[in-house]
Protein backbone atom coordinates (compact mmCIF):
# COMPACT_ATOMS: atom_id res chain seq x y z
CA UNK A 1 0.00 0.00 0.00
CA UNK A 2 1.47 3.50 -0.62
CA UNK A 3 2.02 5.63 1.74
CA UNK A 4 1.09 9.49 1.52
CA UNK A 5 2.53 12.51 3.41
CA UNK A 6 0.30 15.59 2.53
CA UNK A 7 0.44 17.07 5.97
CA UNK A 8 3.21 18.93 4.42
CA UNK A 9 1.34 20.85 2.43
CA UNK A 10 -1.53 22.01 5.50
CA UNK A 11 -0.82 26.09 6.10
CA UNK A 12 -2.79 26.30 8.87
CA UNK A 13 -6.47 26.46 7.41
CA UNK A 14 -4.64 26.14 4.07
CA UNK A 15 -3.14 23.92 1.67
CA UNK A 16 -0.16 25.43 -0.40
CA UNK A 17 2.59 23.40 -2.02
CA UNK A 18 5.15 23.72 -5.42
CA UNK A 19 2.91 23.51 -8.17
CA UNK A 20 5.30 24.20 -10.99
CA UNK A 21 8.71 23.46 -11.94
CA UNK A 22 11.12 27.13 -12.14
CA UNK A 23 12.94 27.27 -8.92
CA UNK A 24 16.15 25.26 -8.16
CA UNK A 25 15.59 23.14 -5.04
CA UNK A 26 12.08 23.31 -4.81
CA UNK A 27 10.10 19.87 -6.66
CA UNK A 28 6.35 19.74 -7.55
CA UNK A 29 4.37 18.44 -4.38
CA UNK A 30 1.34 19.91 -5.47
CA UNK A 31 0.47 18.32 -8.60
CA UNK A 32 -2.50 16.24 -10.32
CA UNK A 33 -2.07 13.00 -7.97
CA UNK A 34 -2.05 15.39 -4.62
CA UNK A 35 -4.59 17.17 -6.38
CA UNK A 36 -7.06 14.89 -6.80
CA UNK A 37 -6.74 12.83 -3.56
CA UNK A 38 -7.23 16.10 -1.62
CA UNK A 39 -10.56 17.26 -3.75
CA UNK A 40 -11.86 13.92 -2.68
CA UNK A 41 -10.94 13.89 0.83
CA UNK A 42 -12.74 17.71 0.67
CA UNK A 43 -16.06 15.93 -0.64
CA UNK A 44 -16.26 13.42 1.50
CA UNK A 45 -15.71 15.24 4.27
CA UNK A 46 -18.38 17.95 3.09
CA UNK A 47 -20.51 14.70 2.75
CA UNK A 48 -20.19 13.45 5.95
CA UNK A 49 -20.57 17.02 7.97
CA UNK A 50 -23.52 17.41 5.66
CA UNK A 51 -24.76 14.46 5.67
CA UNK A 52 -25.45 14.12 2.44
CA UNK A 53 -24.76 11.83 -0.15
CA UNK A 54 -21.71 12.91 -2.14
CA UNK A 55 -23.76 12.43 -5.42
CA UNK A 56 -25.88 15.06 -4.35
CA UNK A 57 -22.96 18.12 -3.32
CA UNK A 58 -23.03 21.29 -5.05
CA UNK A 59 -19.14 22.73 -5.20
CA UNK A 60 -17.85 25.75 -7.03
CA UNK A 61 -14.46 25.75 -8.03
CA UNK A 62 -12.25 29.13 -8.36
CA UNK A 63 -9.05 30.27 -8.86
CA UNK A 64 -6.58 33.61 -9.18
CA UNK A 65 -4.26 34.30 -11.55
CA UNK A 66 -1.41 31.91 -11.01
CA UNK A 67 0.35 29.84 -13.79
CA UNK A 68 -1.03 26.34 -12.51
CA UNK A 69 -4.58 27.69 -12.06
CA UNK A 70 -6.03 26.19 -14.88
CA UNK A 71 -4.59 22.67 -14.88
CA UNK A 72 -5.46 22.39 -11.13
CA UNK A 73 -9.16 23.54 -12.05
CA UNK A 74 -9.35 20.53 -14.53
CA UNK A 75 -8.33 18.20 -11.87
CA UNK A 76 -10.11 19.25 -9.42
CA UNK A 77 -13.62 19.96 -11.95
CA UNK A 78 -12.92 16.11 -13.10
CA UNK A 79 -12.43 14.48 -10.20
CA UNK A 80 -16.15 16.32 -8.39
CA UNK A 81 -17.51 15.63 -11.91
CA UNK A 82 -16.89 11.97 -11.81
CA UNK A 83 -17.90 11.12 -8.19
CA UNK A 84 -21.30 12.88 -9.11
CA UNK A 85 -21.10 16.29 -7.39
CA UNK A 86 -22.29 18.87 -9.07
CA UNK A 87 -19.34 21.54 -10.30
CA UNK A 88 -19.68 25.26 -10.65
CA UNK A 89 -16.60 26.61 -12.51
CA UNK A 90 -15.94 30.13 -11.89
CA UNK A 91 -13.00 31.12 -13.57
CA UNK A 92 -10.90 33.96 -12.57
CA UNK A 93 -12.35 34.72 -9.07
CA UNK A 94 -11.66 35.76 -5.79
CA UNK A 95 -11.57 33.83 -2.34
CA UNK A 96 -14.32 35.78 -0.99
CA UNK A 97 -16.17 35.78 -3.95
CA UNK A 98 -15.81 31.68 -4.02
CA UNK A 99 -17.20 31.71 -0.54
CA UNK A 100 -20.15 34.05 -1.61
CA UNK A 101 -21.09 31.35 -4.03
CA UNK A 102 -22.16 29.09 -0.90
CA UNK A 103 -24.82 32.24 0.12
CA UNK A 104 -25.90 33.76 -2.91
CA UNK A 105 -29.38 31.78 -3.76
CA UNK A 106 -28.70 31.38 -7.10
CA UNK A 107 -25.72 29.26 -6.78
CA UNK A 108 -26.12 27.94 -3.03
CA UNK A 109 -23.46 25.71 -3.00
CA UNK A 110 -22.50 23.35 -0.16
CA UNK A 111 -19.12 23.95 -0.57
CA UNK A 112 -16.45 25.73 -2.36
CA UNK A 113 -12.67 25.36 -3.64
CA UNK A 114 -10.69 28.49 -4.57
CA UNK A 115 -6.91 27.65 -5.88
CA UNK A 116 -4.65 30.05 -4.40
CA UNK A 117 -1.85 30.44 -2.82
CA UNK A 118 -1.99 34.19 -2.19
CA UNK A 119 1.40 36.53 -2.52
CA UNK A 120 3.88 33.50 -2.13
CA UNK A 121 6.04 33.12 -4.91
CA UNK A 122 4.73 32.15 -8.83
CA UNK A 123 5.55 28.45 -8.77
CA UNK A 124 3.15 27.84 -5.77
CA UNK A 125 -0.52 27.30 -5.61
CA UNK A 126 -2.84 25.63 -3.09
CA UNK A 127 -6.45 25.68 -1.73
CA UNK A 128 -8.58 27.04 0.09
CA UNK A 129 -11.76 25.54 1.23
CA UNK A 130 -15.39 26.76 2.80
CA UNK A 131 -18.88 25.69 3.04
CA UNK A 132 -22.19 28.05 4.11
CA UNK A 133 -19.98 28.14 7.39
CA UNK A 134 -17.20 29.80 6.23
CA UNK A 135 -13.64 29.19 5.86
CA UNK A 136 -12.33 26.11 7.31
CA UNK A 137 -10.81 25.40 10.43
CA UNK A 138 -7.02 23.68 11.07
CA UNK A 139 -8.67 20.77 12.26
CA UNK A 140 -10.78 20.51 9.14
CA UNK A 141 -7.65 20.34 6.55
CA UNK A 142 -6.46 18.43 8.76
CA UNK A 143 -9.32 15.63 8.30
CA UNK A 144 -9.62 16.56 4.66
CA UNK A 145 -5.68 15.51 4.43
CA UNK A 146 -6.65 12.23 6.35
CA UNK A 147 -9.56 11.59 4.08
CA UNK A 148 -7.33 11.87 0.91
CA UNK A 149 -4.65 9.87 2.28
CA UNK A 150 -6.74 6.69 2.91
CA UNK A 151 -7.28 4.34 -0.16
CA UNK A 152 -10.58 3.39 1.17
CA UNK A 153 -12.21 6.66 0.79
CA UNK A 154 -10.72 6.83 -2.76
CA UNK A 155 -12.25 3.85 -3.74
CA UNK A 156 -15.27 4.09 -2.00
CA UNK A 157 -16.61 7.26 -3.85
CA UNK A 158 -15.76 5.78 -6.99
CA UNK A 159 -18.78 3.29 -6.56
CA UNK A 160 -21.02 6.52 -7.80
CA UNK A 161 -23.88 5.17 -9.98
CA UNK A 162 -23.66 7.63 -12.36
CA UNK A 163 -20.38 9.45 -12.28
CA UNK A 164 -19.47 12.03 -15.06
CA UNK A 165 -23.91 12.63 -15.62
CA UNK A 166 -23.43 16.56 -15.21
CA UNK A 167 -20.25 18.57 -16.67
CA UNK A 168 -19.14 21.15 -14.63
CA UNK A 169 -21.53 24.63 -15.58
CA UNK A 170 -19.85 27.68 -16.24
CA UNK A 171 -20.60 30.75 -13.85
CA UNK A 172 -19.62 34.52 -13.92
CA UNK A 173 -19.52 34.48 -10.19
CA UNK A 174 -17.33 37.48 -10.08
CA UNK A 175 -19.73 39.54 -12.00
CA UNK A 176 -22.23 38.49 -9.47
CA UNK A 177 -19.95 39.15 -6.54
CA UNK A 178 -19.26 42.69 -8.70
CA UNK A 179 -22.99 43.22 -8.30
CA UNK A 180 -23.60 42.66 -4.98
CA UNK A 181 -20.86 45.20 -4.05
CA UNK A 182 -22.08 47.85 -6.68
CA UNK A 183 -25.76 47.62 -4.63
CA UNK A 184 -23.91 48.14 -1.60
CA UNK A 185 -22.42 51.02 -2.80
CA UNK A 186 -25.57 52.86 -4.60
CA UNK A 187 -27.59 52.30 -1.30
CA UNK A 188 -25.34 53.99 0.88
CA UNK A 189 -23.09 56.41 -0.92
CA UNK A 190 -26.37 58.17 -1.03
CA UNK A 191 -25.72 60.42 -3.74
CA UNK A 192 -28.61 62.42 -4.61
CA UNK A 193 -27.40 64.20 -7.78
CA UNK A 194 -25.99 60.62 -9.07
CA UNK A 195 -28.11 58.24 -7.42
CA UNK A 196 -26.58 55.46 -10.25
CA UNK A 197 -23.17 56.87 -10.14
CA UNK A 198 -22.59 57.68 -6.59
CA UNK A 199 -18.75 57.68 -7.23
CA UNK A 200 -18.69 60.85 -9.37
CA UNK A 201 -16.15 63.16 -9.58
CA UNK A 202 -14.14 60.76 -7.48
CA UNK A 203 -10.46 59.59 -8.65
CA UNK A 204 -9.03 56.11 -7.08
CA UNK A 205 -6.51 54.10 -7.96
CA UNK A 206 -6.87 50.46 -7.73
CA UNK A 207 -3.37 47.78 -8.08
CA UNK A 208 -4.17 44.84 -8.07
CA UNK A 209 -0.48 43.62 -8.91
CA UNK A 210 -1.73 41.36 -11.70
CA UNK A 211 -3.52 39.12 -9.61
CA UNK A 212 -7.63 38.71 -9.33
CA UNK A 213 -8.54 42.20 -7.80
CA UNK A 214 -8.69 44.04 -11.55
CA UNK A 215 -12.51 43.33 -11.45
CA UNK A 216 -12.66 46.08 -8.42
CA UNK A 217 -11.68 48.75 -11.13
CA UNK A 218 -13.76 47.36 -13.60
CA UNK A 219 -16.45 45.89 -12.87
CA UNK A 220 -17.28 48.03 -9.50
CA UNK A 221 -16.22 51.31 -9.31
CA UNK A 222 -16.02 52.38 -13.14
CA UNK A 223 -19.59 51.39 -14.00
CA UNK A 224 -20.49 53.57 -10.53
CA UNK A 225 -18.63 57.32 -11.76
CA UNK A 226 -15.21 56.87 -10.41
CA UNK A 227 -12.45 58.08 -12.22
CA UNK A 228 -9.74 55.09 -12.45
CA UNK A 229 -7.66 55.80 -15.60
CA UNK A 230 -4.76 55.85 -12.95
CA UNK A 231 -4.98 52.17 -11.68
CA UNK A 232 -2.22 49.60 -12.26
CA UNK A 233 -1.56 45.79 -13.23
CA UNK A 234 -5.39 45.07 -13.31
CA UNK A 235 -4.01 42.64 -15.68
CA UNK A 236 -3.73 39.08 -14.35
CA UNK A 237 -0.57 37.50 -14.78
CA UNK A 238 1.02 34.67 -12.68
CA UNK A 239 4.49 35.70 -13.10
CA UNK A 240 4.00 38.88 -11.32
CA UNK A 241 5.97 41.18 -13.29
CA UNK A 242 5.80 44.87 -11.35
CA UNK A 243 5.53 44.07 -7.41
CA UNK A 244 4.60 41.53 -5.34
CA UNK A 245 1.04 41.12 -5.09
CA UNK A 246 0.65 41.48 -1.14
CA UNK A 247 -0.13 45.10 0.85
CA UNK A 248 2.59 44.07 3.58
CA UNK A 249 5.10 44.56 0.63
CA UNK A 250 7.14 47.83 0.76
CA UNK A 251 7.70 47.82 -3.15
CA UNK A 252 3.98 47.38 -3.85
CA UNK A 253 3.11 49.75 -1.19
CA UNK A 254 5.44 52.72 -2.47
CA UNK A 255 4.59 51.68 -6.03
CA UNK A 256 0.82 52.40 -5.19
CA UNK A 257 1.99 55.23 -3.35
CA UNK A 258 3.71 56.82 -6.12
CA UNK A 259 0.91 56.17 -8.80
CA UNK A 260 -1.84 58.21 -6.39
CA UNK A 261 0.53 61.45 -5.83
CA UNK A 262 1.54 61.58 -9.50
CA UNK A 263 -2.06 61.16 -10.86
CA UNK A 264 -3.36 63.46 -8.19
CA UNK A 265 -6.00 60.84 -7.09
CA UNK A 266 -8.30 61.07 -4.02
CA UNK A 267 -6.87 57.58 -2.83
CA UNK A 268 -5.69 54.75 -3.63
CA UNK A 269 -6.63 50.78 -2.54
CA UNK A 270 -4.45 47.66 -3.16
CA UNK A 271 -5.36 44.19 -3.61
CA UNK A 272 -3.23 40.80 -2.40
CA UNK A 273 -3.56 37.80 -5.22
CA UNK A 274 -6.87 36.51 -4.26
CA UNK A 275 -8.46 39.79 -2.62
CA UNK A 276 -9.08 38.20 0.96
CA UNK A 277 -6.83 41.71 2.09
CA UNK A 278 -6.27 45.69 0.68
CA UNK A 279 -5.07 48.34 2.17
CA UNK A 280 -4.99 51.84 0.79
CA UNK A 281 -3.29 55.41 0.68
CA UNK A 282 -4.50 58.68 0.90
CA UNK A 283 -4.34 62.15 -1.24
CA UNK A 284 -0.86 62.36 0.02
CA UNK A 285 0.44 59.04 -0.45
CA UNK A 286 0.62 58.10 2.99
CA UNK A 287 0.08 54.48 3.19
CA UNK A 288 -3.07 53.30 5.32
CA UNK A 289 -1.60 49.95 6.22
CA UNK A 290 -0.66 47.85 9.78
CA UNK A 291 -2.23 49.61 12.79
CA UNK A 292 -4.21 52.14 10.53
CA UNK A 293 -6.01 50.36 8.28
CA UNK A 294 -7.06 48.24 11.59
CA UNK A 295 -8.14 52.08 12.32
CA UNK A 296 -10.11 52.80 9.31
CA UNK A 297 -12.01 49.33 9.06
CA UNK A 298 -12.67 50.44 13.22
CA UNK A 299 -13.83 53.91 12.12
CA UNK A 300 -16.15 53.04 9.29
CA UNK A 301 -18.19 50.96 11.94
CA UNK A 302 -18.05 52.87 15.17
CA UNK A 303 -20.91 55.00 15.12
CA UNK A 304 -23.27 52.49 14.43
CA UNK A 305 -22.15 50.25 17.03
CA UNK A 306 -20.80 51.89 19.55
CA UNK A 307 -18.28 50.14 22.33
CA UNK A 308 -17.96 46.94 19.86
CA UNK A 309 -14.90 45.01 20.61
CA UNK A 310 -12.53 45.06 18.07
CA UNK A 311 -9.82 41.52 17.70
CA UNK A 312 -7.23 42.34 16.49
CA UNK A 313 -3.64 40.00 15.97
CA UNK A 314 -1.05 40.18 18.56
CA UNK A 315 1.24 42.67 17.18
CA UNK A 316 -1.11 45.95 16.99
CA UNK A 317 0.61 49.20 19.04
CA UNK A 318 -0.33 51.19 22.18
CA UNK A 319 -1.13 53.99 19.70
CA UNK A 320 -3.78 51.93 18.51
CA UNK A 321 -5.16 50.74 21.41
CA UNK A 322 -5.33 54.58 22.73
CA UNK A 323 -7.37 55.62 19.25
CA UNK A 324 -9.89 52.60 19.38
CA UNK A 325 -10.74 53.24 23.09
CA UNK A 326 -10.03 56.56 23.33
CA UNK A 327 -11.40 58.24 19.81
CA UNK A 328 -13.95 55.62 18.76
CA UNK A 329 -15.18 54.12 22.26
CA UNK A 330 -14.81 50.79 21.24
CA UNK A 331 -12.86 48.24 23.08
CA UNK A 332 -9.69 46.31 22.14
CA UNK A 333 -8.95 42.59 22.96
CA UNK A 334 -5.15 41.69 21.26
CA UNK A 335 -5.07 38.19 20.08
CA UNK A 336 -2.99 35.83 18.32
CA UNK A 337 -1.47 36.22 15.02
CA UNK A 338 -3.50 33.96 12.12
CA UNK A 339 -6.57 35.80 10.29
CA UNK A 340 -8.69 32.56 11.49
CA UNK A 341 -7.99 32.74 14.92
CA UNK A 342 -8.62 36.70 15.40
CA UNK A 343 -12.33 35.60 13.13
CA UNK A 344 -12.90 32.70 15.62
CA UNK A 345 -12.29 34.53 18.57
CA UNK A 346 -14.56 37.35 17.19
CA UNK A 347 -17.38 34.73 16.60
CA UNK A 348 -16.44 33.27 20.25
CA UNK A 349 -17.05 36.20 21.71
CA UNK A 350 -20.86 36.80 20.17
CA UNK A 351 -21.19 33.67 21.38
CA UNK A 352 -20.42 34.65 24.89
CA UNK A 353 -23.16 37.86 24.31
CA UNK A 354 -20.35 40.03 23.90
CA UNK A 355 -20.57 42.18 20.80
CA UNK A 356 -17.69 41.77 18.24
CA UNK A 357 -18.31 43.60 14.89
CA UNK A 358 -14.87 43.39 13.46
CA UNK A 359 -11.93 40.82 13.58
CA UNK A 360 -8.52 42.53 11.75
CA UNK A 361 -5.00 41.55 11.10
CA UNK A 362 -2.38 44.12 11.25
CA UNK A 363 -1.82 42.25 7.51
CA UNK A 364 -4.93 43.48 6.08
CA UNK A 365 -7.48 40.31 6.66
CA UNK A 366 -10.15 42.21 7.61
CA UNK A 367 -14.04 40.31 8.60
CA UNK A 368 -16.85 42.64 9.13
CA UNK A 369 -19.67 40.58 11.47
CA UNK A 370 -22.01 41.95 8.78
CA UNK A 371 -20.32 40.32 6.25
CA UNK A 372 -20.27 36.66 7.87
CA UNK A 373 -17.18 37.37 9.61
CA UNK A 374 -15.26 36.82 5.87
CA UNK A 375 -11.65 38.07 4.79
CA UNK A 376 -12.64 40.11 2.48
CA UNK A 377 -10.58 42.75 0.85
CA UNK A 378 -13.24 43.88 -1.69
CA UNK A 379 -15.80 44.52 1.10
CA UNK A 380 -13.47 46.40 3.14
CA UNK A 381 -12.73 48.60 0.47
CA UNK A 382 -16.40 48.69 -0.78
CA UNK A 383 -16.69 50.23 2.91
CA UNK A 384 -13.61 52.75 2.21
CA UNK A 385 -14.99 53.57 -1.20
CA UNK A 386 -18.85 54.35 0.49
CA UNK A 387 -17.16 56.64 3.36
CA UNK A 388 -15.19 58.61 0.77
CA UNK A 389 -17.87 59.86 -1.45
CA UNK A 390 -19.75 60.52 1.87
CA UNK A 391 -17.04 63.02 2.98
CA UNK A 392 -16.40 64.06 -0.74
CA UNK A 393 -19.94 66.06 -0.28
CA UNK A 394 -18.44 68.37 2.32
CA UNK A 395 -14.77 68.16 0.33
CA UNK A 396 -12.66 66.18 3.14
CA UNK A 397 -10.52 63.26 2.45
CA UNK A 398 -10.28 59.45 4.02
CA UNK A 399 -7.66 60.61 5.42
CA UNK A 400 -9.44 62.91 8.20
CA UNK A 401 -10.49 59.67 9.45
CA UNK A 402 -7.00 58.85 10.90
CA UNK A 403 -6.09 62.44 12.29
CA UNK A 404 -6.54 61.07 16.04
CA UNK A 405 -4.29 58.56 15.51
CA UNK A 406 -0.96 58.77 16.95
CA UNK A 407 2.12 56.68 15.28
CA UNK A 408 4.83 54.81 17.12
CA UNK A 409 8.23 57.34 17.18
CA UNK A 410 10.00 53.85 15.70
CA UNK A 411 9.21 50.30 15.03
CA UNK A 412 10.80 47.49 14.11
CA UNK A 413 11.09 43.53 13.26
CA UNK A 414 13.35 41.10 13.86
CA UNK A 415 13.40 37.59 13.20
CA UNK A 416 15.68 34.94 15.12
CA UNK A 417 16.47 32.02 13.77
CA UNK A 418 16.06 28.62 16.03
CA UNK A 419 18.31 25.39 15.19
CA UNK A 420 17.24 21.76 15.12
CA UNK A 421 14.03 20.07 14.56
CA UNK A 422 12.53 20.62 17.88
CA UNK A 423 12.33 24.15 17.18
CA UNK A 424 9.00 24.29 18.42
CA UNK A 425 9.58 23.22 22.32
CA UNK A 426 12.89 25.48 22.38
CA UNK A 427 10.40 28.65 21.56
CA UNK A 428 7.98 27.75 24.33
CA UNK A 429 11.18 26.99 26.75
CA UNK A 430 12.39 30.37 25.94
CA UNK A 431 8.64 32.28 26.10
CA UNK A 432 8.44 30.45 29.67
CA UNK A 433 12.19 31.64 30.50
CA UNK A 434 11.29 35.04 29.33
CA UNK A 435 8.29 35.61 31.51
CA UNK A 436 10.32 34.66 34.40
CA UNK A 437 12.95 37.21 34.03
CA UNK A 438 10.49 39.88 33.10
CA UNK A 439 9.02 38.79 36.87
CA UNK A 440 12.36 39.26 38.85
CA UNK A 441 12.58 42.30 41.10
CA UNK A 442 15.32 43.55 39.11
CA UNK A 443 13.71 43.88 36.02
CA UNK A 444 10.79 45.82 37.26
CA UNK A 445 12.69 48.09 38.86
CA UNK A 446 14.16 49.13 35.16
CA UNK A 447 10.96 49.89 34.19
CA UNK A 448 10.14 46.45 32.57
CA UNK A 449 6.87 44.84 33.23
CA UNK A 450 4.78 42.11 31.61
CA UNK A 451 1.59 42.82 29.90
CA UNK A 452 -1.40 40.70 30.86
CA UNK A 453 -3.59 39.05 29.94
CA UNK A 454 -1.24 38.50 26.55
CA UNK A 455 -2.54 35.68 24.51
CA UNK A 456 0.38 35.23 22.08
CA UNK A 457 4.40 34.98 22.71
CA UNK A 458 5.62 37.54 25.69
CA UNK A 459 4.45 41.02 26.18
CA UNK A 460 6.95 43.74 27.55
CA UNK A 461 6.45 47.49 28.60
CA UNK A 462 9.78 49.38 28.85
CA UNK A 463 9.02 52.48 31.01
CA UNK A 464 12.75 53.84 31.36
CA UNK A 465 13.64 57.81 32.05
CA UNK A 466 14.86 57.56 28.04
CA UNK A 467 12.81 55.15 26.81
CA UNK A 468 9.23 54.37 26.09
CA UNK A 469 7.89 51.56 24.24
CA UNK A 470 7.30 47.37 24.72
CA UNK A 471 8.41 44.25 22.54
CA UNK A 472 6.22 41.24 21.89
CA UNK A 473 8.30 37.98 21.58
CA UNK A 474 6.77 35.03 20.00
CA UNK A 475 7.51 31.92 17.97
CA UNK A 476 6.68 31.87 14.32
CA UNK A 477 3.27 29.95 13.09
CA UNK A 478 4.82 27.60 11.21
CA UNK A 479 8.51 28.59 10.69
CA UNK A 480 11.58 27.68 12.79
CA UNK A 481 11.78 31.59 13.89
CA UNK A 482 11.25 33.75 17.32
CA UNK A 483 10.29 37.25 15.79
CA UNK A 484 10.61 39.93 17.95
CA UNK A 485 8.62 43.09 17.45
CA UNK A 486 9.54 46.51 19.17
CA UNK A 487 8.21 49.95 18.89
CA UNK A 488 8.95 53.10 20.83
CA UNK A 489 7.65 56.36 21.50
CA UNK A 490 10.42 57.87 23.47
CA UNK A 491 13.74 56.62 22.68
CA UNK A 492 14.98 54.44 20.18
CA UNK A 493 14.36 50.50 19.76
CA UNK A 494 17.53 49.66 19.76
CA UNK A 495 17.97 50.02 23.56
CA UNK A 496 15.16 47.33 23.69
CA UNK A 497 16.59 45.17 21.15
CA UNK A 498 19.79 45.28 22.98
CA UNK A 499 18.06 43.62 26.27
CA UNK A 500 16.91 40.95 23.96
CA UNK A 501 19.41 39.86 23.05
CA UNK A 502 21.42 39.79 25.62
CA UNK A 503 18.32 37.48 27.75
CA UNK A 504 18.47 35.38 24.34
CA UNK A 505 22.36 34.90 24.03
CA UNK A 506 22.18 32.66 26.81
CA UNK A 507 20.39 30.51 24.19
CA UNK A 508 22.61 28.30 22.00
CA UNK A 509 20.26 27.00 19.45
CA UNK A 510 18.69 30.67 18.78
CA UNK A 511 20.86 32.60 16.08
CA UNK A 512 21.48 36.26 17.63
CA UNK A 513 23.78 38.33 14.60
Amino acid sequence: MKEYDYKKLQNGSDIRGVAMDGVPGENVNLGKEETFRLTRGFAFWLSEKLEKPVESLKISVGHDSRLTAEELKTTIADTLVHIGVKVYDCGLASTPAMFMSTIFPEYACDGAIMITASHLPFNRNGFKYFDKDGGLNKADISAIIAFAERDEITERLSSVSNPGANPAEKRDLIERYSQHLREKIIAEAANAKNPDAPLTGLKIVVDAGNGAGGFYAEKILAPLGADVSASQFLEPDGHFPNHQPNPENKEAMASISKRVVESGADFGLIFDTDVDRSSAVDKYGKEISRNAIVAMAAALIAAEHPGTTVVTDSITSDQLTVYLEKCLGLKHLRFKRGYKNVINKAIELNESGIDSQLAIETSGHAAYKENYFLDDGAYLATKIVIKAAQLAQSGAGIDVLLSSLAEPKEAIEIRFPISGSDFGAYGEKVLTDLKKWAMEPEQVSDGISLVEPNYEGVRLNFRTEDTEGWCLLRKSLHDPIMPLNVEVTKGSCEKILCIIKVFLSKYDKIVVE
